[in-house]
Order: C-alpha cells, then structure tokens, then sequence
C-alpha cells in the first residue's frame, strides 16, 4: 500500500444505496464510524467460538449424555476426530461465506445472517448434550463461524478510502487486538463453568452462545454507519477468472506459499508439539507452576502487549533505519519463526539427553513465535485485502484462511511420515523434528527474499478508480 496519491483522480464521496452508503467517504481522514461496531463485534464473536471449542473435547468426553440421560461419553480418539472434522470445516466454509458475500448478499447480509446461524448452534450445544445437539450444533457453528469469516475482515477494509487509508495497518492491529481480548477471556472461563458442578456444560455453551448474540446485535447496530459495498454478481466471477483477477491470485499464491509454512510451524506451539515437550521441563518459574497444558497461555498474554508495542514503538523505530512494507514485515517475521524453532530444538536435544530443563526457555521462544505471529498473519490480514480487487475481496480473505488449513495439513503429514523415513536415515522424532521444522523455516525465509522482490500485485481501495502498482519496495508500512 502506498501512501501517494492514485494515478486516477480522487473520487468523491461514495454513492448510497437507498439505505447506506455503497462506498467509503474519499475525504476522511479519520476512522470510519463503522469500526467500532466491527471491534465490539468481533471480540464478542471470537469468545464465543474460542470459549465454545476450551471445553468441546472436554465435554465429549466426560458429560455427553444419551437420549434417556445416563452418560454416553467418546473415547479420545472419536471426540479427537469430532474436533479435527469440525475445525477442518470451519476454515473451509469461508469459501462459501466468500461467495455469498461477493457474488449474491453482500458482506453485511452474509455476515448478519449467518450470525444467526451461529446463535443456534451455540443454543443447540447447550440445550441438548446428546450426539444430536452435538451434531446439530457442531454443523450450524461451522456454517456460521467458516462463512463469516472472510466477510469480517473485508467489511474492516471496506471501511477506509483514499483519506484514511493510511490508518488500515492501524484498524487491522486493533482487529487482531480484539480477536485475542475474546479468546484469552473465553479460554479461561469457559472450563471453570464446565468444571463447576453448579454449572456445567448448559451454562459452559450457553455462555459463549449469549455473546454471540451480543456480537449479532452489535453487528446489526452498525448497520447505518457502515459501507455497504454491493455484491459483484455476475462481475464477481467475471473479475475472478479475467487476467487481473488470475493475475492477483497468482501473485498472493507465492507469498501464501510461504505463509503456509509459517502456520505449519505456529500451530504446533498450540497445545500440540510444544505442550507435549512442556510436559518434560521443569515447570516451576519465578515463584509460579505451570501445568503443561498452560504455557501456551504465553501467547494470548504476549499477543495483547506486541500488538501495541510494535504498531507504536518497533515499527516506527525500524523505519527510520530500514523502510519497512507488508512484504518485509512478513519477511522477518519468518526469520523470527526460525529462531522461536531453534530455541524449542535446542530445549529438545537437552531432555533426550537426560536433563530437565526450566520452562523459562521455552517462554522465551514463545516471545519470538509472538514477535513472528504480529508480523506475518497481522501484516498477512491486511496485505491480502490491498491487494484483492474490489469483487474479490472476501474470496480472497477465504483463501488466507485456506493457508491456514494447508499448513496444518503439511504438518500433519509429515507426521505419517515419520515411520517411514526412519528406516532410510531420516530421524523426525524428538529433537529431529524440531531439527527440520527450523531448517525448513530457515530455508523458506531465505527463498522468500528474493520471491519477495519480485512481486508485481496491485493495491486496491474500495471506492478508487484506478489501482496502484505494488512492489516490495512501493508497498509502504
């Protein structure tokens, strides 16, 4: 995104639909009147879907009940299934929730609709602690939770003109502020309210059901100070397969194959691979002990403080030295993954090798895997709407979401791989995973430099009738 003016002329305010405004104001130079309602809306939403799936294994094994209201509990590896099933959806319905939004409703019918959606699932888990409030909840959250996605991060984007457009990196940090207020408060009540014999899991579900309705209603209280940006229909598809679209597609498809890595390596630090290796240290650190399962709680605590500290402080001073764009945001923070890697490589060789050592260190990769995440899937969310063309902007949103997914897909096979290369002298266990997933990442952040400086994408703002060229070097901070 580049901070000079279009190469077309500035466009007056936005044309209304007979309600709302159909494009954002070009002369303001402040935030929207929107972005409030879209904040509140998204803290809310998110404790919801975090607080919801604390305690979604937990219930399936200790409190799912039969039709006559004796205890039918799964085994862990069927409510591990469940799980798996039910996120795989969540992040692949965003394509569906992209192509109502883009082609049919619009962003905010799509996001107010399926909201509702949303609402029934979370009441149906909390009503019916049978396989079929399960199911039927599990099914509805998935529609409602995957389809709005993509919507809500655009709708944020759609907001912004030519006169503040400079404020985008600013509202997206906010954004993702908001995403991790909802789930760090989720995350720790949800269980104590499923735990409590009091309580239990009616009162577990129906909790993050009634902030979803919080969220829908803050939504919908929104609506007249929002832009509505009308659905492309036809011209959704047409710009889709016309050679910018295919050429926009193509060029976020190798920066995203680099993104996916990243993930691949992010979510193991998420009650998984870094969890299990936290279960061999010495968890007692300065005055405070751990369960295993609560040092990743790093994250959500140090995600809180970065946001701020590098929007306000890290970026500007680097600046001043080095001319920082999304792309070389997104550059160092893979270089910084690495390192997270080689501190959690390093921790590994010492427990095979008999010691126990302080989870401290392990904290401490936390903070660069911290540092890594603000970087690259903050500067990630914004960069992909820039560069998406107006009727595309949340099939786009959909298909960074989709990263996501194919990282975890990767990880999860080169975990079936493990008894196969073993034989043939490659050793991913213990330490020689750790080994190669820092390897890899370094590699990949090393190959990135030089995809990086060959980007050609164009910066798109709803609203403006010309697009900017966006170049590793245009692309401004």
């Amino acid at each position: 995104m580049s901070d000079s003016a279009p190469s077309g002329p500035t466009i007056a305010p936005g044309p209304t639909s007979q309600k709302y405004r159909a494009l954002p104001d070009q002369q303001l130079t402040t935030m929207p009147p929107g972005v409030p309602y879209i904040i509140g809306n998204e803290a809310a939403e998110r404790f919801s879907f975090y607080g919801m799936r604390a305690v979604l294994t937990v219930f399936m094994t200790k409190y799912l009940m039969d039709r006559s209201g004796h205890l039918a509990v799964m085994g862990n590896d069927e409510a591990g299934a469940w799980s798996h099933m039910f996120v795989s959806a969540v992040y692949f319905l965003p394509i569906l929730g992209a192509l109502l939004s883009d082609g049919v409703l619009g962003k905010f019918r799509t996001i107010f609709y399926l909201s509702i959606v949303y609402c029934f699932g979370h009441f149906s888990l909390a009503l019916d602690d049978t396989r079929l409030g399960l199911f039927l909840g599990l099914l509805l959250i998935s529609f409602g939770a995957g389809g709005i996605k993509p919507c809500v991060s655009a709708n944020v984007g759609d907001q912004f003109g030519q006169g503040n457009k400079h404020l985008l990196p600013r509202v997206f940090s906010w954004f993702y502020f908001s995403i991790n207020v909802g789930s760090f408060v989720s995350i720790w009540v949800c269980p104590m309210l499923l735990d409590d014999p009091r309580f239990g899991p009616h009162y577990a579900f129906g909790l993050p059901g009634v902030f979803m309705v919080i969220a829908t209603i803050v939504f919908w209280l929104g609506r007249k100070k929002f832009v509505h940006v009308r659905p492309g229909g036809l011209g959704f598809v047409r710009e889709a397969v016309s050679r910018e679209g295919r050429s926009a597609i193509g060029q976020l498809f190798l920066i995203y194959l680099f993104v996916a890595i990243f993930w691949a390596l992010w979510d193991q630090s998420a009650g998984i691979e870094w969890t299990l290796q936290a279960e061999h240290l010495n968890l007692n650190f300065l005055g405070i002990k751990f369960l295993a399962a609560q040092v990743s709680d790093a994250n959500a605590i140090l995600i809180l403080l970065f946001i701020p500290l590098f929007s306000y402080g890290v970026y500007p001073l680097i600046d001043r030295i080095f001319p920082l764009t999304p792309l070389r945001k997104i550059g160092i923070g893979l270089f910084v993954m690495a390192i997270a890697f080689a501190i959690v490589w390093w921790l590994q060789v010492r427990i095979d090798g008999g010691q126990t050592p302080n989870v401290g260190w392990q904290l401490l990769a936390y903070v660069f895997l911290t540092a890594s995440e603000t970087m690259v899937s903050i500067t990630g969310l914004e960069f992909s709407y820039t560069q998406a063309p107006p009727k595309m902007k949340s099939a786009i949103m959909a298909v960074w979401l989709l990263v996501v997914s194919l990282g975890n897909l990767f990880t999860a096979f080169m975990h079936s791989l493990v008894p196969t290369l073993k034989p043939l002298g490659l050793n991913l266990e213990n330490a020689g995973w750790f080994q190669f997933f820092t390897l890899l990442m370094l590699g990949a952040a090393v190959i990135y430099i030089f995809v990086a400086r060959w980007y050609r994408g164009k910066t798109y703002i709803q609203g403006e009738e010309s697009a900017e060229l966006a170049t590793a070097e245009t692309l401004s901070s």
